[in-house]
């Protein structure tokens, strides 16, 4: 074997195994990938029950409903849409109706999404980053200025 052809094989075997450690490092991620989404895109994408995402929107004004201990059920709104959590356990002291909202987990059987986070805006100015840009697209979000941006 040539020179020539030692080091064609050479770069050829290093190719393939930085091939293959991209491809298990990709492997491994996939798995801690979480998609965002609004109401209205749970709704046109089909989402399937035990498909981890996060979902963003507004607290619905009167869809808080506390129940025993640390559960409570409310609605996430991108005012086109509506999706049903529920969640179980300690919620944000800035949580409440009419504010934004991003919550981990995923559907259920009957199409509620049972959150394992919920996260509310920390201030009166903020807003998630995916939350205003869900409702930008609907037209509906209005920045710190009172103008839709």
């Amino acid at each position: 074997m040539t020179r020539k052809q030692r080091r064609s094989v050479l770069i050829g075997l290093l190719f393939l195994v930085l091939a293959v450690a991209a491809g298990l490092v990709l492997t491994a991620l996939e798995d801690s990938i979480v998609f965002f989404y609004s109401p209205s895109d749970v709704a046109e994408k089909n989402i399937g029950p035990g498909e981890r995402f996060r979902l963003g929107g507004l607290v619905e004004e009167g869809s808080v409903v506390r129940g025993q201990g640390t559960r409570v059920k409310f609605a996430v709104t991108d005012t086109n849409r509506t999706q049903k959590v529920a969640f179980d356990g300690v919620l944000p002291d800035l949580f409440r109706e009419g504010q934004g909202v991003v919550t981990e987990g995923m559907l259920n059987q009957d199409g509620t999404f049972v959150a394992d986070s919920v996260l509310a805006k920390h201030d009166e100015t903020y807003m998630p980053p995916e939350v205003a840009e869900a409702l930008k697209k609907q037209g509906v979000w209005q920045g710190s200025d009172g103008k839709a941006n």
